[in-house]
């Protein structure tokens, strides 16, 4: 790859807090190195990112968090453009999954100059492409129900209020039907491509994002059994430690609820429907540009110590 070229960036302007602050700084003291776009919705960012893949550009970067990520992603989904990341939100969920620096911009860059490409499953759920996960019931519940106002004064705490409203409802009733023909029932659905949820913890400890298969999440029942052992279950990076939990894997599921219930897809509501198709038999490839070698958890690793303290022995009885 020339290493003067000017990358076509897309980006959301109205990004506020400290990281959008370091964001802008970072990009206009290498505004040589991009031909910046700045959007105001993901509809924007998805038509650019789709002009650019019709017209051929090798690699368009996306500046931002999970959702200004989705919808560039949107917009490559069938080309052979690849995608570069620069993290620059809260989470920065796929990021982390592909071993990107978060927290530092300069490195992040660095990997995008490198220019190794991995080829990602591309999955979709009602036709919306997705690269890390989606969800069917309660995690999109707790989207539908935070609002931008108060995720502006709360930041995360928002979802947690929302998540305990979200809790007091009587949930949906869900049938998961794999491709193989098995047969699940439950109340919310996650179905993973790559391991990580919602930052560090490790969801889906089987995903693969290269193995044409989606890691599904049933959750039996709601209430605060299920908290508590979905907790349990991302310390230990395994969320069958309970008997709330069904873990599977398939190419492709198809939900049927008993109400219309929201879609979620890397963190970003995508409406509501009676009937989901998540996955398929034959997913299309994402080119992305990515680290050679991902990087794990530290944070995770520390967690899933602490959990497990005291089922090692003491010192007295190591030999």
């Amino acid at each position: 790859m020339n290493p003067l070229r000017r990358y076509p960036l897309i980006f959301n302007p109205k990004a506020r807090g400290q990281r959008g602050q370091r964001t802008l700084r970072f990009l206009m003291d290498h505004a040589t190195r991009f031909a910046l776009y700045a959007t105001g919705s993901s509809e924007e960012a998805r038509d650019i990112a789709k002009g650019f893949a019709d017209a051929g550009e090798p690699v368009v970067i996306a500046a931002g968090g999970d959702g200004t990520l989705n919808a560039v992603v949107q917009g490559l989904a069938g080309s052979k453009t690849a995608l570069g990341i620069l993290p620059a939100g809260t989470m920065n969920v796929f990021a982390r999954e592909l071993g990107i620096p978060f927290d530092d911009l300069t490195k992040a860059f660095d990997v995008i100059k490198e220019g190794r490409v991995r080829e990602i499953d591309l999955f979709e759920a009602n036709g919306t492409p997705f690269v890390q996960m989606a969800g069917v019931g309660f995690d999109a519940m707790v989207i539908e129900e935070t609002t931008w106002e108060s995720k502006k004064m709360l930041g995360p705490l928002a979802y947690l209020l929302a998540a305990v409203k979200v809790l007091g409802e009587k949930p949906p009733r869900m049938e998961v039907i794999c491709s193989d023909g098995r047969r699940e029932e439950g109340v919310a659905v996650l179905a993973g491509n790559g391991a990580l949820y919602g930052g560090q913890f490790k969801l889906f400890h089987k995903a693969d994002n290269q193995d044409r298969m989606l890691d599904v999440l049933i959750f039996k029942e709601a209430g605060y059994k299920l908290v508590l052992d979905s907790l349990r279950g991302l310390a230990l990076g395994n969320m069958e430690v309970g008997n709330t939990v069904s873990y599977l894997q398939s190419p492709s599921i198809r939900v049927l609820a008993d109400r219309e219930v929201p879609v979620q897809v890397d963190g970003e509501l995508s409406g509501r429907a009676l009937e989901v198709i998540i996955g398929d038999e034959n997913p299309d490839s994402l080119r992305v540009i990515a680290p050679e070698e991902p990087k794990g958890s530290r944070f995770v690793e520390v967690v899933k110590s602490i959990v497990t303290w005291p089922k090692k022995k003491p010192l007295e009885q190591r030999v």
